[in-house]
């Protein structure tokens, strides 16, 4: 009986699997196996190109064409470099793109109203590099926080350091219990040693981002005691030491030349206020200044000794520590 079933069995097989065997696969069956193929290749170039594309794509703005012509000038790196020192998520063409806007409705505005070039080009100006103001307040309020903060996180890594702890464990302290924007750029400079970089192309690249005297003070006394040995955490205690006599006598000059920078911001502000208030008042006597050729001469020289005025004033109060 099992040999009849046997039997039975190959004669079945054969008959399906013969015709098979000798006609081929169907047409249908040709297609569904040369799409299956040709998808398995198609993924195989796809991942191929994947793995060959290594280059790092810098997006410097969300418009294409504006973004191939930003790669190719030399001040986009600067623009990056301001707007990650401020902390600030825009891209260089954005900051551009507003700016241009900045100067171009204002400029189109005064030249509606008074019908000369040169003042339309002026407003344009002074309306144009506000955003880049912005981004200038921003970099320095930031560094002045981060100015603020170094001792506390100096004096942090020496007690890292008297408890028995590495730099790197130190600098990995501060990135943890500092608050931004200290933390923040130890954070970056712990995560590039842990990677492998070497620490002074670390330190070099946080002085790059934070370009403060006080922060190169630290730098420069860690690159020192890594070259020379000593005790680090002795020498931080005495950079934190420096730094807070820098940032007192600091704050101390400031008191000194408060009534100096109050002067210079009235004495700067206050013409174009009254001029502003005048043509509020009365637009029919102030606009003669610019429907006439020496009242525009008169503008000109005016917003030029306000400028020379602002920056004599500002450089007697700027007193260097």
């Amino acid at each position: 009986m099992g040999l009849i079933c046997g039997l039975v069995f190959v004669g079945v097989f054969t008959l399906i699997a013969l015709p098979w065997a000798v006609l081929g696969p169907s047409n249908n069956s040709k297609q569904a196996l040369a799409t299956l193929d040709s998808a398995i290749k198609a993924d195989r170039r796809e991942l191929r190109k994947e793995r060959l594309n290594v280059r790092k794509n810098e997006i410097l703005s969300s418009i294409p064409w504006l973004n191939q012509k930003l790669l190719k000038f030399e001040l986009t790196p600067y623009l990056r470099r301001m707007l990650a020192q401020a902390d600030l998520n825009w891209s260089a063409g954005r900051l551009l793109v507003v700016s241009a806007a900045c100067f171009v409705l204002p400029a189109y505005a005064v030249s509606q109203v008074a019908n000369s070039f040169l003042l339309s080009l002026a407003a344009g100006i002074v309306t144009g590099v506000l955003p880049f103001g912005w981004v200038v307040f921003k970099r320095k309020r930031r560094f002045a926080q981060f100015e603020k903060g170094l001792p506390e996180a100096l004096d942090l890594m020496v007690s890292g350091l008297r408890a028995g702890h590495s730099l790197l464990a130190a600098m990995a302290l501060v990135a943890r219990e500092c608050a931004a924007p200290v933390g923040s750029e130890f954070k970056v400079c712990f995560e590039e040693q842990n990677y492998g970089l070497e620490m002074n192309a670390a330190l070099e690249n946080l002085l790059a981002r934070v370009p403060l005297q006080d922060l190169k003070i630290t730098a420069t006394a860690i690159m020192i005691q890594k070259e020379s040995g000593g005790n680090l955490a002795e020498v931080l205690d005495k950079a934190a030491y420096v730094i807070r006599e820098r940032f007192r006598l600091k704050r101390q000059i400031m008191v000194h030349t408060a009534q100096g920078r109050l002067t210079g911001w009235i004495l700067t502000l206050l013409p174009i206020v009254l001029g502003l208030g005048i043509y509020f008042v009365d637009p029919q006597m102030i606009s003669i200044l610019w429907h006439r050729d020496i009242g525009i001469k008169l503008l000109w020289g005016a917003a030029g000794l306000i400028l020379i005025g602002g920056f004599v004033i500002n450089r007697i109060v700027d007193i260097d520590v």
